[in-house]
């Protein structure tokens, strides 16, 4: 388990990353000091868009010591949820309304020796969280619309934070969407402990294309965020 002390980490989002060159992206945000990969599982059902299978996730794991931070934007959570531990996922979250036992899927999680997380998409009350507490490590917050990066943050999801937090201190807030070296400060002031970010690491194709080292900027927008 991350001490508290180490927070807040860093979770590049691969959804964000050059699909062509995924090992040497992952090798690169490894180097730059990433704590996490965030990798969105999505099943074009659930969410208007296709992305990684548990055969990715398995090549991904082969390639890192990073854990993996598996988010399932899927409509049924707990067929897939074995594949993608017998990938290798070291966290795994959805979204409470895609299943009908979520408490029950949770306990399975955690049975694996996995971190357990639900997701709250922007328009989803902190509430719904409750039941869950007694088998929830972490919740996963969508400051945008799950489904496509690169989209702008929305201000007012930060405000389900304490409320989550005095519900259960040692709770596992995660951040989703549009986090930049801008937004990052104040939600760590507000207690996020992992911040998910895309476009804001893995968007300087220009520095890249400019034959500017991958790992030296991948590190720098990482520290940026991280406020160092």
């Amino acid at each position: 388990m991350t001490s508290v002390s180490s927070y807040p980490l860093i979770a590049p989002s691969l959804l964000a990353a050059d699909p062509l060159c995924l090992g040497e992206e992952i090798k690169a945000v490894e180097a730059a000091g990433a704590d996490l990969l965030h990798i969105d599982i999505m099943d074009g059902h659930y969410v208007p868009n296709l992305t990684f299978g548990p055969q990715h996730v398995k090549a991904m794991k082969s390639v890192t010591n990073l854990r993996l931070d598996i988010h399932l934007m899927v409509s049924s959570p707990a067929v897939v949820t074995p594949w993608f531990i017998d990938a290798g996922a070291d966290w795994v979250s959805f979204h409470p309304e895609t299943e009908a036992h979520p408490y029950r899927l949770l306990q399975y999680i955690q049975s694996r020796g996995v971190r357990a997380g639900v997701v709250l998409n922007p328009g989803s009350p902190w509430q719904i969280v409750e039941p869950l507490l007694p088998v929830l490590d972490f919740v996963l917050l969508m400051s945008v619309n799950p489904g496509f990066g690169g989209q702008q943050f929305i201000p007012r999801v930060v405000s389900k934070v304490a409320p989550l937090l005095a519900l259960k201190p040692d709770l596992i807030i995660e951040i989703d969407g549009g986090v930049n070296s801008e937004n990052a400060p104040d939600l760590i002031k507000k207690g996020v402990h992992v911040l998910v970010a895309g476009s804001s690491i893995f968007g300087q194709k220009e520095r890249i294309a400019l034959k500017s080292d991958r790992t030296e900027t991948y590190r720098a927008a990482i520290n940026a965020i991280r406020g160092q």
